[in-house]
């Protein structure tokens, strides 16, 4: 998913396995604090299955498209207030009581929601929920990037990426785990409250970061927990000066740009052109189309014409175990094939698995099978649906069927054998859905049979093991390296910002726009974005692997607005490639 990673070797993890296993303090700091990184990725992933059985429930959220992006939704919007109040106290009262803080928001939008007794009391819940994701998402690394070992530092904040892919795949387990228990969806969302207790009570006993009880003047009490979590004195000794540097060097910045505006930065050309390329990645990474994979998967796989919840479920549980492989992939690739190749690789990979996802719907769509005259008039007649008793054309699939305009309508599939075969069109209701079953039948209401389902969800697949290695990780790295040191606080929340906004957007989108356009035209129409992502990529997005930040603002300074890759790094400083104009973004 769009989470934080960071480029390292094996051999980091290597060393930060037997340093754990020395000194197992520091095991516990990362591994209390990375408990948010898997809530983080637990409650941005379980809605996706409970909401297949909140719609089952609720017939106003099972009817009102909108409503159901709303539920799963307001958790982003939450994350972004979550985010920009979690910056604030972070800073404020500590990075550990910031993780308190979110845990008991995270408790009580598991509580709310899995009491829910309508789509409000869920839609609160959601965003309680968001509030802790957003704060999570800040807190958690930024906790163990500063109480942990300088030489694995690296390596132990990237497990907080693996924890958020890993609380997602988590998260469809317990789905799957819970589709035969009486309140499936209550269980699915309350689940996550057992964590937040966990990492709660883990916490409370342990001590706060040490930078920010140095920044706050405790200097003693940050000397002894560095004593706690470094075992040689003058590691202790160089970590104690490094600290007292970083704070004196953040009070002399800070004292000189404080009064520099996000309007004057953009007036730089390095930093507009840092933005430009950092911001754009992070609206990309949402604008092509993850988050609906991520959020809606089960609602795609019955689109594609798997009927059952349990199945929808289980063959969502593959694409979510790739993005978590797929953020593994990525540390091995990311340092020997380079940022830029490696987004260009994986769009070119969404670029193909969009298509075929479009066909694929398409197909499904328009050869639908037909609505039988004998198959409907079997059922009790006052079951028949309305719009199809009326109509004078006897032309009536399951596509049409299931877009009657008078009222609900479903198709109940043949039970000759093959689901394939004419079936019929009727009421869409319990009852109705109910009398289907007891035939030994399938009932679909938001998706049609078809022989090309296994097709649409290795489509899914495919795109899942392209995104997650490139589009997944990458645009997080590149916003650590683009931007100057000095304002990369800024750029990056800037950047981080775009990202949840973008984020929003989709969620907010997607079943509006298969409702009204189709499945086909909708995954087309991310296909394109796509395209437009590639050519982005290709234009704007410099290399950064391996080089120091000096360097990359060269690159900044001297790059040109034209159709041509970034010049060759043998270029000098100040050397302007040939035909580079001294102007440009």
């Amino acid at each position: 998913m769009e989470g934080g990673a960071h480029g390292f070797d094996g051999s980091a993890f290597r060393e930060c396995f037997s340093l754990s296993w020395r000194n197992p303090y520091v095991l516990r700091l990362a591994f209390s604090a990375g408990i948010g990184g898997l809530l983080f990725g637990y409650d941005t992933g379980v809605i996706s299955g409970a909401l297949l059985y909140i719609r089952d429930d609720f017939r106003s959220v099972d009817k009102n498209t909108w409503l159901q992006e709303m539920i799963v939704s307001m958790a982003v919007a939450g994350a972004i207030i979550g985010a920009a109040v979690g910056g604030w106290a972070n800073d404020r009262f500590g990075r550990r009581t910031s993780i308190l803080v979110a845990d008991l928001l995270f408790f009580a939008g598991a509580v709310v929601m899995a009491s829910a007794t309508g789509p409000v009391q869920l839609v609160v819940g959601r965003v309680f929920v968001g509030l802790g994701v957003g704060m999570a998402s800040m807190t958690a690394p930024l906790y163990i990037s500063e109480a942990s070992p300088a030489r694995i530092r690296g390596a132990l904040v990237s497990t907080n990426g693996f924890l958020i892919t890993g609380g997602q795949f988590l998260s469809y387990l317990i789905n799957l785990a819970f589709t035969k228990a009486p309140g499936t969806w209550r269980w699915m969302l309350g689940v996550a409250g057992l964590p937040a207790v966990f990492q709660f009570v883990l916490m409370i006993f342990l001590p706060e970061s040490p930078r920010w009880l140095y920044r706050k003047g405790r200097v003693e009490e940050a000397e002894a927990i560095l004593r706690k979590i470094y075992t040689a004195d003058e590691e202790v000794e160089r970590e104690m000066q490094e600290l007292k540097e970083s704070v004196e060097a953040e009070a002399r910045e800070q004292g000189s740009t404080e009064k520099v505006s996000l309007a004057a930065l953009v007036k730089t050309k390095t930093v507009r052109r840092g933005l430009v390329a950092g911001v754009g990645l992070q609206v990309f990474q949402q604008l092509v189309g993850i988050n609906t994979v991520m959020y809606y998967s089960p609602s795609i796989a019955q689109l594609a014409g798997f009927a059952s919840n349990q199945t929808a479920l289980a063959l969502s549980l593959i694409t979510s175990g790739l993005n978590a492989l797929g953020s593994i992939v990525s540390i091995y690739f990311i340092d020997r094939t380079g940022r830029r190749k490696l987004l260009v690789i994986s769009l070119v990979g969404v670029i193909a698995s969009l298509a075929l996802l479009s066909a694929v719907f398409h197909e499904t769509t328009s050869h639908s099978p037909a609505v039988g005259a004998a198959e409907t008039s079997h059922f009790d007649g006052s079951l028949t649906c309305p719009d199809y008793r009326t109509s004078s054309s006897s032309a009536w699939d399951c596509t049409r069927c299931l877009k009657a305009s008078s009222t609900e309508c479903g198709f109940c599939a043949s039970g000759a054998g093959s689901k394939l075969l004419p079936g019929a069109c009727l009421l869409s209701n319990s009852t109705v859905r109910d009398t289907c079953h007891g035939e030994d039948r399938l009932w679909y209401t938001r998706g049609c049979p078809s022989r090309y389902g296994w097709l649409a969800m290795a489509g899914l697949a495919l795109y899942i093991a392209f995104f997650s290695p490139g589009m997944g990780t990458v645009p997080w790295i590149v916003n650590l390296e683009i931007y100057p040191l000095r304002h990369r606080g800024v750029c990056g929340g800037v950047a981080a910002t775009a990202n949840w906004v973008s984020n929003l957007a989709v969620a907010q989108s997607f079943l509006s726009l298969t409702e009204a356009i189709g499945p086909a035209w909708t995954f087309l129409i991310f296909g394109c974005l796509s395209v437009a992502a590639l050519a982005f990529v290709l234009v704007c997005v410099p290399e950064t692997k391996g080089l120091p930040i000096e360097e990359v603002e060269s690159m900044l300074e001297r790059r040109e607005l034209r159709l041509k890759f970034w010049a060759p790094r043998g270029h000098s400083c100040g050397e302007l490639p040939d035909g580079a104009k001294k102007d440009g973004v």
